[in-house]
């Protein structure tokens, strides 16, 4: 599986948990938005993370 920004942008807007997660790596690291996303995505989706099949479920759709 791969990293996809507009996936990952869509599950966050649908996870008021991501959402909180991503504003959180966003202040403690200074990092912007696009870095933010792809280092929640490597944390919560990539090699079984808690949400990948929702992101999974998000790629089929496609």
């Amino acid at each position: 599986m791969r990293y996809i920004k507009s996936q990952m942008k869509q599950l966050v807007r649908e996870d008021v948990r991501l959402q909180q997660k991503l504003k959180q790596l966003m202040e403690e690291h200074d990092l912007e938005k696009g870095y933010a996303l792809k280092a929640l995505y490597h944390a919560e989706v990539a090699d079984s993370g808690k949400y990948m099949e929702a992101y999974r479920e998000l790629d089929d759709l496609k």
